[in-house]
């Protein structure tokens, strides 16, 4: 397939004109006009780089690409080796950013309430990033905890009572603690998020209501994921394409 063929549908399916974004989304650096393999991630860091280099990928489709607001425009060190990779080999950059946070199907946070059986009825926060909902069934903090750890492969840290009951929760993936004041002001009885700092454990203990940090990295693997298998799926006769989870610890 043609790049401009990947790059304009996945501008429409995930609406990304319509984001007030840190970062461009879509095609960040550009490589071969023909694709005939794809190699996506969470992040575009030099280990997947080097992954798409040995596989022979024309394009590396990413959820964290290149380019943020505010950051060294240098490209100097790091930066350069990043981009010399990718320019040597004549491979494509796209990235998405809150777009692939934000669609109704294939995004993080879609696929988070799929993972877990939450059943999502409205959304808040800036760009309504954040979702809220209900749990299939009224559980313990404790079982939620035990849920998400088996289902993300990872504990969550996670500040409350584990007796807790709960029903009403909300989440956004990634570093959206910011969310949770808007949060307990909605009535939830836990929030989920990928971080956590100093000041969100006092929040969760003086609001009590309960709050679980599953790690960045882990809360937004889902939507890079589903979002590969439904290019294999549509554009599979013509190209290649292949997930490849990147290990990261937070």
């Amino acid at each position: 397939m043609l790049r401009e063929e990947l790059t304009r549908y996945l501008d429409q399916l995930l609406e990304s004109s319509k984001f007030r974004d840190y970062c461009p989304n879509g095609l960040q650096v550009e490589g071969r006009v023909r694709l005939r393999r794809v190699v996506t991630g969470v992040t575009a860091c030099q280990a997947l780089l080097d992954v798409a280099v040995a596989r022979g990928a024309d394009a590396v489709l990413v959820h964290h690409g290149w380019f943020w607001r505010g950051e060294d425009g240098r490209v100097t060190g790091l930066r350069r080796s990043r981009l010399a990779t990718l320019l040597a080999h004549d491979i494509n950059l796209l990235g998405y950013h809150l777009p692939l946070d934000a669609h109704a199907e294939f995004g993080n946070n879609a696929q988070l309430a799929q993972s877990f059986g939450w059943v999502a009825d409205g959304r808040f926060g800036e760009q309504e990033m954040a979702w809220i909902g209900h749990t299939a069934q009224p559980t313990t903090l404790a079982e939620l905890s035990a849920s998400v750890a088996a289902g993300l492969g990872r504990a969550p840290l996670v500040i409350g009572n584990g007796e807790r009951r709960v029903a009403r929760i909300g989440w956004c993936s990634g570093g959206a603690q910011g969310y949770f004041e808007q949060a307990i002001a909605l009535g939830v009885d836990a929030f989920l998020s990928g971080e956590i700092s100093e000041q969100t454990v006092h929040l969760a203990r003086e609001s009590g209501v309960a709050y679980l940090a599953a790690g960045h990295h882990a809360t937004e693997r889902g939507g890079i994921a589903a979002l590969t298998a439904h290019l294999a799926g549509r554009f599979g006769g013509d190209c290649a394409f292949e997930f490849v989870d990147i290990d990261n610890p937070v």
